[in-house]
């Protein structure tokens, strides 16, 4: 290997430890009260979130993901009585959903179940039509027996990460959710804007940073973890996103006054890199970005900090530098910031 050929990057070099009490299980007392770890430049500086506004420009531009979370997690039962857990992946037309299933055995295709009692007492009901295509087999095609949107907000729980140890409450569905969410279709938060309250939105405007939005509704497959230790055969899972006309000018716009395109998590790099590889405005996305990744869109990110081994860390690795992302890890966890979904946040410029 030459000393210019680029690192060979496996599983194990996005591994690290992190003390259990670091997991944070509730959110920050104010959304823009928690921690920012200020890794822009060599130098890295602990900051408070309300801190950002003096870390940008006049002239930034601020792409936020207004994906909404819906109440995706629903239980029931089959007609044998066997307990059973859906969690409502996507929606489709005529009633029809694809999702996940917790349950000791599949029903039948054709099979029917009662979801929070069934139709007949107060709950309703859902027909089992197969597999979904194009998802490992992981995901169910279902018939449900009214509007899917009206049935999850009336008897669907907020779908908590799997790392968050307590039932969902009426704190998580406040709080697991922007204050700018608008399209409802994610069974996870994009979480690096859970920061945000409007004090700070006012404060960011007062600046003359400029604000846009794509939508990227985030699966469950962002938890995923990657099972091969050759990165290159792991298989991405499948999001559905829009970059908005408005947001697309926004960007040109933004890059014509020599200003910073700031994306608000890692959602928002994926359907920004998406978009400007793939010439997609809407549509799914499969895209894996690991280090080695040319960056078209994003100069700089707001992000929280992500599960060992996932993509996302190989994502951030990719954006910042992987030496810099493992070291500001390092630093984090010596400085016990909070980690994962309702933890603390990085603030990073592209390497």
């Amino acid at each position: 290997m030459s000393a210019s050929a680029p690192r060979a990057f496996t599983l194990s070099d996005f591994d690290f430890e992190l003390p259990p009490e670091l997991i944070a299980q509730h959110p920050a007392a104010q959304r823009s009260g928690s921690r920012l770890l200020d890794g822009s430049s060599p130098t890295v500086v602990d900051r408070i979130f309300h801190e950002l506004p003096g870390l940008l420009d006049a002239g930034d531009l601020l792409v936020f993901n207004d994906t909404k979370v819906v109440k995706a997690r629903i239980f029931g039962e089959k007609a044998t009585g066997g307990k059973l857990e859906l969690l409502i992946e996507r929606v489709l037309p005529g009633h029809q959903v694809v999702a996940h299933m917790k349950v000791s055995k599949k029903p039948l295709v054709g099979g029917k179940m009662f979801m929070m009692g069934g139709a007949r007492n107060g709950g309703f009901d859902a027909t089992l039509l197969g597999r979904w295509p194009d998802a490992n087999g992981q995901l169910f095609h279902l018939q449900l027996s009214d509007e899917p949107h009206a049935l999850m907000e009336k008897h669907g729980h907020v779908p908590l990460p799997p790392y968050i140890t307590h039932t969902d409450t009426v704190e998580d569905a406040q709080r697991y959710q922007t204050v700018f969410a608008r399209a409802p279709g994610a069974v996870a938060a994009p979480t690096a804007a859970l920061h945000f309250d409007e004090a700070l939105l006012a404060q960011l405007e007062a600046r003359g940073v400029q604000r846009a939005s794509v939508t990227l509704h985030v699966g469950a497959g962002t938890f995923q973890p990657v099972k091969t230790e050759n990165i290159a055969e792991h298989t991405m899972h499948r999001e559905w996103y829009e970059v908005p006309e408005a947001t697309q000018q926004a960007i040109a716009e933004c890059k014509s006054r020599g200003g910073k395109v700031v994306a608000v998590g890692t959602t928002t790099v994926r359907t920004l890199e998406s978009w400007a590889k793939f010439g997609q405005a809407s549509g799914d996305t499969q895209i894996f970005i690991t280090p080695g990744f040319d960056f078209k869109v994003v100069d700089r990110l707001i992000t929280n900090f992500h599960l060992p081994k996932s993509t996302l860390m190989m994502l951030v690795s990719a954006f910042a530098g992987y030496e810099h992302i493992m070291g500001l890890y390092r630093h984090a966890i010596a400085s016990q910031y909070r980690f994962f979904s309702y933890g603390d946040a990085m603030f990073l410029n592209r390497r």
